[in-house]
């Protein structure tokens, strides 16, 4: 296995993986896959080539097996302490073809070991109810549900 940064070459399978991705928890989902297509490569594009997200993928025998999204935001500076920006962790998938091999337990690992070498506050992640106990394996702890407004 090779955990590594993705690269614009990776940008086509990410966008199918996020299709099936959604496809598996929202079957009920009807768009245009073209459609779809134009704007996640669009997106995936800046993302690689930005400082804000950081797209890992492992890949197995040169096929990309799992992946994690993560997107760096800044904290305000306070008075008496560096500040560090913290880790938002979210498109967390697996093609069903690779689970229950630890390939996402060791993504996880690895992002764990980045974020502590780049000093970021924490990692935060919204799990679904079916993910939960994948995190709590792996060190995280549910915390606080945070308020929002739905607008």
């Amino acid at each position: 296995m090779n955990i590594r940064k993705a690269t614009e070459g990776d940008i086509t399978s990410l966008i199918l993986m996020r299709w099936e991705f959604t496809l598996e928890h929202h079957p009920d989902v009807q768009d245009d896959y073209d459609l779809f297509e134009t704007e996640c490569r669009a997106f995936l594009e800046q993302a690689i080539r930005g400082e804000r997200w950081h797209i890992w993928v492992a890949e197995v025998d040169g096929i990309i097996a799992s992946h994690i999204y993560i997107q760096l935001i800044d904290k305000v500076p306070r008075p008496g302490r560096i500040t560090y920006p913290f880790a938002y962790m979210t498109n967390v998938y697996t093609d069903p073809d690779y689970r229950s091999r630890g390939i996402g337990s060791q993504l996880l690992k690895t992002i764990q070991e980045w974020s502590t070498a780049n000093k970021f506050e924490f990692i935060i992640v919204w799990p679904s109810e079916e993910s939960r106990e994948f995190y709590e394996r792996n060190g995280y702890s549910l915390c606080n549900d945070p308020m929002e407004l739905q607008l």
